[in-house]
């Protein structure tokens, strides 16, 4: 296992604590130390206030508002232009709803994978034109397609943009961009998924059409009834769960838990999901990589055709074909998986990156292996699908270095590059492979100082006798979790080893008690390697969740680290 640096918060000032006296002290330690520091902020966090923001503040949304209303007037054919995961897929069936709601002829286009690759294509644009559409609106793709917006233009399309990616210097000439990362963009909130810019774009239609109405709609949608999408699509992509994704977030929970969705219900029976309890580890460990696996294996239209579907046995066909595609996804990641670690450990000792390409990794499960190399090794890590001519590879990172700004520095090997800085993709000729691999690694070793060790930032020092079912209650009113909105970590310290066994595969349960004698158990998930060398006093760094079993619901010690007991923070 490797070893976790424990970095304590610094105890917030007594005034602090007054300003909160109904709420327990974790969790106004908890809001201080994420940057809620007076009470006002505080509360307005806590209650997600002000953070419904006007559509109309982003940059480009008249434009996009103007041309698309003129579209439905004259009945010009919309496509709308996603991608094959499922923020591309969700974005993809969020606006084409909103769209038809409102009277508009609309059709959805998502790329295949393995054909045409990530983002706009040019093939496909020659295509819809010959079909007779007149306007592409991209979801999740097309910030950096300037290539591809040209010819766009060259054949009579009006192109609307939107994506959430990081732009380069040169935005694409396209009709209107909304992107809050773009320059001049005054939108508050610069970390929207795809599916969320798709939810402000619907947004900003039906406020117009409320005011001055086309006279086309087919339906009463309001956009609060794709809230589950915009969940669903936030999660899956782990945009940080702060700002407006949390509000939008929380919100649609709400609405998946009472989804109409026929494909969603469908999926959820399968998958043994109880309705009225799927929150964001649901979304993001059971229902997005299912609707995932579609476009990893075949095609993503799949999944969308879902979480279209009106018809009941449609719905439980596919749903069934995502559930067998999710179990050959998951042993496909696994045989790749092991050949790559294989090639990996090779460059453990001497590379700060790990850069791993073989004509047998599948094109996709490329980024899921990358992600595992990660985060089992805490350093960048590069996975590439060997074609004949062309290559396809994901890069994912580790927090304190970027993805997306090392593409950036080797674009002129690349075909195709974008992403953020946890996680990128890129495409790139056979001849320039091995110049990327040596120049990616030297940008790695000038910009990594060192090898970084994971750390856990413990929110607060918890007795073990404080924890009672009121403080997980006041804790969740934190929620819902994600990224850069993590449960709190807690810790409690010198804690004396009762009993401690393998439950299941890999898990260890353990019973604690502390100085006082208040005892509790606790699990630690996926580390059962612990038991052969466990003292007998520990500290243990965990977070606390609801635990649900038949009907109950019960406070559960989920464990993240343990190491030996060192008596005080430090």
């Amino acid at each position: 296992m490797r070893p976790k640096q424990w970095r304590f918060a610094p105890p917030a000032p007594p005034t602090f604590f007054t300003a909160f006296p109904d709420l327990p002290w974790p969790l106004a330690q908890t809001l201080f130390n994420r940057g809620y520091t007076d009470p006002a902020s505080a509360r307005a966090f806590l209650n997600s206030d002000g953070l419904d923001t006007n559509p109309f503040a982003m940059r480009g949304m008249q434009e996009a508002v103007r041309r698309l209303r003129d579209a439905i007037r004259r009945n010009e054919p919309i496509a709308v232009y996603g991608d094959y995961d499922v923020d591309g897929v969700t974005a993809t069936a969020l606006l084409v709803h909103a769209l038809h709601a409102l009277g508009a002829s609309v059709k959805p286009y998502i790329p295949d994978r393995f054909e045409e690759g990530y983002g706009v294509n040019q093939n496909a644009l020659e295509k819809l034109a010959q079909d007779g559409l007149k306007v592409i609106v991209t979801v999740d793709c097309g910030i950096r397609s300037q290539v591809e917006t040209v010819h766009g233009r060259k054949l009579g399309l009006d192109i609307i943009i939107t994506d959430h990616h990081e732009p380069a210097e040169l935005l694409p000439a396209a009709h209107a961009i909304l992107c809050p990362r773009q320059p001049r963009c005054l939108y508050p909130s610069k970390t929207l998924a795809g599916v969320g810019l798709a939810y402000k774009l619907a947004q900003a239609l039906f406020m117009v059409e409320e005011g001055t109405p086309l006279g086309k709609r087919k339906s009463d949608l309001h956009p609060d009834d794709l809230l589950d999408l915009v969940a669903l699509g936030t999660v899956a992509d782990m945009a940080p769960l702060t700002q407006e994704n949390r509000h939008l977030v929380r919100q649609g929970l709400a609405v998946v838990n009472q989804t109409r969705r026929l494909g969603l219900r469908a999926l959820f029976k399968l998958a043994r999901i109880e309705p009225g309890h799927v929150g964001v580890d649901t979304l993001s460990y059971i229902v997005g990589p299912r609707l995932n696996a579609a476009g990893r294996l075949e095609h993503a239209m799949i999944s969308y055709n879902l979480l279209m579907t009106a018809k009941p046995a449609k719905a439980e066909a596919l749903a069934a074909k995502l559930e067998e595609q999710n179990r050959q996804r998951q042993a496909m990641t696994e045989q790749t998986l092991t050949i790559a670690r294989e090639h990996a450990l090779k460059q453990i000792d001497h590379s700060r990156l790990l850069f791993v390409a073989a004509p047998d990794y599948p094109a996709g499960v490329v980024g899921l292996v990358a992600n595992r190399l990660m985060e089992e090794y805490y350093r960048p890590a590069v996975v590439v699908e060997l074609g004949d001519e062309e290559s396809r590879g994901s890069m994912r990172s580790i927090p304190e270095f970027s993805a997306v700004d090392a593409l950036d520095e080797v674009r002129d090997l690349l075909r195709k590059h974008g992403g953020h800085r946890a996680a990128a993709g890129f495409t790139v000729r056979n001849e320039h492979l091995r110049e990327l691999e040596t120049r990616l690694r030297a940008y790695v070793d000038s910009h990594l100082n060192g090898l970084p060790t994971p750390t856990l930032s413990i929110d607060a020092v918890v007795p073990l006798g404080e924890m009672q079912p009121p403080v997980l209650s006041a804790l969740e009113r934190l929620a819902p979790f994600g990224q850069h909105n993590t449960p709190p970590m807690l810790a409690s310290l010198g804690l004396a080893v009762r009993e401690a066994r393998v439950v299941g595969t890999n898990h260890l349960k353990l019973l604690l008690s502390d100085a006082h004698g208040d005892t509790r158990e606790a699990i630690a998930f996926r580390q059962a390697e612990w038991l052969a060398q466990l003292p007998q006093m520990i500290d243990i760094a965990y977070q606390v969740e609801p635990n649900r079993w038949n009907g109950s619901t019960h406070l559960q010690m989920n464990v993240r680290d343990i190491r030996p007991a060192n008596g005080h923070p430090s």
